[in-house]
């Protein structure tokens, strides 16, 4: 027994929880009776205030209401619960000569179902079974639209950084090649088909401008052809141009997987490039 019209007599916390509210003693009984037999948690409340008392500290999922008791109607008590607890499944016991109170209920969707005084056993079972089923399909729709919330949220949060890393790369490429452009040394970049795909600044003063695109075994002097079919890494010293250069080779990529080569050359006499 807890506060003063209230009672739970079932202690199975897993099964789905009934507020039986009645201010006949006799009405609450024989519904706790009929009702027990299906393995519900049933709460009771002898009135709409107290009821409300139940709603304050108790998990309800379905609430049977009679429709005239003192203080409160079962629709103005279904009313207020749907403020507070909106969730809840409810339905109101009423006979018929109080239908038309009702309806606006049942219209505004304070109340699921209206069940009529006297009842027949195994309809107002069949009932209360489909309001449970109804609350537990809500449940679990209300589970899955958090869990999607929750992974969409997780998804932007793997876009955003993805993003952010894509923004740090390509500031970094940004600088790479402002760094490679301003070095002192001429740097060529040829790729697996031996297409120049990089020449800084360097590169095109000493070997030519407009050299992006052309093919390094025929457009490159012949010194530097050879380079590049010499063994990982290679170096030398040639002559461009009546000038003595030291060249460095060196393959991009793994040995399974190269990517093409990387090629740096410099005045041997002064240690760096005009």
């Amino acid at each position: 027994m807890g506060e003063p019209g209230i009672q739970d007599i079932s202690s199975n916390t897993n099964a789905s929880t009934l507020l039986l509210v009645d201010d006949e003693d006799n009405i609450i009984s024989a519904l706790r009776r009929l009702l027990r037999r299906d393995g519900y948690r049933i709460l009771t409340a002898n009135g709409g205030e107290a009821g409300l008392q139940v709603l304050e500290h108790e998990h309800v999922d379905v609430i049977v209401s009679d429709q005239r008791m003192p203080g409160m109607t079962g629709t103005e008590f279904l009313s207020r619960a749907r403020e507070k607890w909106p969730q809840t499944i409810r339905i109101v016991l009423s006979g018929y000569t109080e239908l038309g109170s009702v309806t606006s209920a049942i219209n505004e969707g304070s109340v699921y179902k209206f069940l009529t005084k006297p009842w027949d056993d195994e309809q107002l079972r069949a009932n209360i079974a489909d309001a449970v089923r109804r609350k537990q399909l809500d449940d679990e729709n209300r589970r899955l639209q958090l869990e999607l919330a929750s992974a969409n949220a997780k998804l932007n949060d793997l876009l955003e950084e993805r993003q952010r890393r894509i923004a740090i790369g390509e500031a970094s490429l940004h600088v790479a090649h402002e760094v490679i452009a301003a070095l002192p040394l001429a740097v060529l970049g040829v790729d697996n088909e031996y297409m120049i795909a990089l020449a800084n600044e360097a590169a095109q003063q000493l070997l030519g401008s407009s050299l992006i695109g052309l093919d390094a075994r025929t457009d490159l002097p012949a010194v530097l052809q050879d380079i590049l079919h010499c063994a990982n890494p290679a170096y030398a010293e040639v002559i461009i141009n009546g000038k003595a250069v030291r060249v460095v080779s060196n393959d991009l990529g793994s040995e399974r997987k190269p990517r093409g080569r990387v090629v740096a050359l410099f005045y041997s006499d002064t240690g760096k490039s005009s």
